[in-house]
């Protein structure tokens, strides 16, 4: 992950939380008074945002130890515990929401992955993940798909061609778009096309498109497809694609399969952070 931005997104989630400190904690606390916490599970699921965790309490107080007993992409069971740390306690309790919300969230994400990704494995597919994500946070949240097992699609509108549905409104037709996309991108950017049938994959490859995305089409059109085009470009499925069914749709010998509930439909994680008495 780009150590800049990370920080950057730190220090903004910190100042949100702390805009002029934490009136509760440095009111009933000593300055001086230190104190031994850890961090644990309170459900299974797989771990992701440890670093993210560790640079909001370094960026409210550098003395802190930050002890890691576990690794992102690491599974964990109830009671587990990630992380211990050791400091003042103040600066534990300003930095314990902030840094828990960032784990969870994470951790959330790479569980919902790893679902996904345990389903296809034994076939060719990959999980991708998709521009579906929080503001702002993007760089966190595919950080964690790729953590739970699955691969970031292009992380912004710069990174590759996706002509989708809306681009053909307005061009008139895929061989055009593509067209258009050969002669203005950039030598080496990929050309995407999103179809919904038949006839428009045909269309797609023909016009030299390199890979194409099958959206929201039924299984028995998606076969059809696979039968006439496998080998020729790379195929994404897409489209509201729920867990029960990726592992079919994988026997079809598709590439890759998108899932845009990854980053926006998870359940975070309970994880919490203890202090001992």
């Amino acid at each position: 992950m780009d150590k800049d931005r990370i920080d950057s997104v730190v220090e903004a989630a910190v100042k949100e939380d702390l805009p002029e400190g934490d009136i509760t904690s440095e009111s009933l606390i000593p300055l001086h008074h230190r104190s031994k916490a850890f961090i644990e599970a309170r459900e299974k699921g797989v771990l992701a945002g440890l670093e993210v965790a560790e640079r909001v309490f370094r960026f409210i107080d550098p003395s802190l130890d930050f002890k890691r007993l576990w690794e992102d992409g690491k599974e964990f069971e109830k009671g587990d515990q990630m992380v211990q740390l050791e400091g003042s306690s103040i600066s534990l309790l300003k930095g314990e929401r902030t840094a828990l919300n960032f784990l969870q969230r994470l951790s959330g994400i790479a569980t919902r992955t790893h679902q996904f990704y345990k389903e296809v494995q034994g076939t060719s597919t990959q999980i991708l993940d998709t521009r579906k994500t929080t503001p702002g946070l993007r760089i966190l949240e595919k950080y964690a798909v790729k953590t739970g097992g699955g691969k970031n699609h292009r992380f912004n509108l710069s990174e590759m061609v996706l002509i989708k549905d809306n681009h053909l409104k307005v061009v008139g037709s895929i061989r055009e778009a593509v067209q258009r996309a050969k002669k203005r991108g950039q030598s080496g950017i990929k050309i995407e096309v999103e179809t919904s049938s038949l006839e428009e994959v045909k269309e797609a490859v023909q016009s030299g498109a390199h890979m194409v995305m099958l959206d929201n089409m039924s299984f028995e059109e998606m076969e059809k497809v696979l039968k006439w085009g496998r080998g020729k470009v790379l195929f994404e499925v897409s489209g509201n694609v729920e867990l029960s069914q990726v592992r079919s749709i994988a026997s079809l010998g598709v590439d890759y399969i998108s899932v845009g509930s990854l980053t926006h439909s998870y359940n975070s994680m309970d994880i919490s952070m203890e202090f001992l008495g």
